[in-house]
């Protein structure tokens, strides 16, 4: 019985957020895919799903939709982990579609940004050329601004020391040694916290000392 209530759950869990799981089911079989092909040929395959200066400028839409279904380090339990964590509980609470506009906005308005610095730093001469095709792919724009999102969800006071946590994770690399990356991610936290309007009628912020009610099947 206690193994039937316990796969119960689980499924309960998995279906109240069918798309975080979805994206995940996704992830692996890339990952799988990534992990089959030879080194050189799994670099250059994924540049081309990269949101890199050289693939906006030809195809805008496909690599901004592609390049959020690949892990560029290959390593797929970290972000399964991170998922659970982050994005599992944002999409039960907010919905599907209202998780899934966070993604988006998050995912692409941090890479058309964090492209855009790159293309001043180029014309400035603060970049080589070559960073045209730099390697930008993966899911951690999204990630950040699900993470951030998630900080409405808190009631005061702890939303306060949540969201000064995840700032101080996606600022402290800017002040150590910043990359266009690091950039991103902190647009995308950015973008996370503003979409506070797409948490409207989604229930009252939750006290991290309530137990929170198991998911029904």
């Amino acid at each position: 019985m206690r193994i039937e209530r316990g796969l119960s759950w689980v499924w309960a869990y998995v279906r109240g957020a069918p798309g975080t799981h979805l994206w995940l089911a996704v992830l692996f079989a890339t990952t799988v895919a990534l992990h089959s092909m030879p080194p050189e040929f799994g670099e250059n395959f994924l540049r081309h799903r990269s949101t890199n200066l050289h693939e906006l400028s030809r195809n805008p839409v496909r690599v901004l939709v592609a390049s959020a279904m690949w892990i560029e380090s290959g390593h797929w339990l970290p972000y399964a982990f991170l998922f659970t964590v982050f994005h599992a509980p944002a999409e039960r609470w907010l919905g599907t579609a209202r998780w899934l506009a966070v993604c988006a906005l998050a995912h692409v308005l941090a890479s058309l940004a964090s492209e855009a610095l790159l293309l001043a730093a180029i014309r400035t001469g603060r970049a080589p050329l070559t960073a045209v095709d730099t390697l930008d792919i993966g899911v951690s724009y999204a990630l950040a601004g699900v993470i951030a999102v998630l900080g409405h969800r808190i009631a005061v006071p702890w939303r306060y020391g949540y969201l000064a946590a995840v700032f101080a994770v996606f600022t402290l690399p800017l002040a150590a040694g910043p990359t266009f990356t690091d950039a991103g991610h902190l647009l995308a936290a950015l973008t996370g916290l503003a979409c506070r309007p797409l948490v409207a009628g989604r229930g009252k912020a939750r006290n991290p000392k309530e137990t929170p009610v198991a998911p029904r099947g």
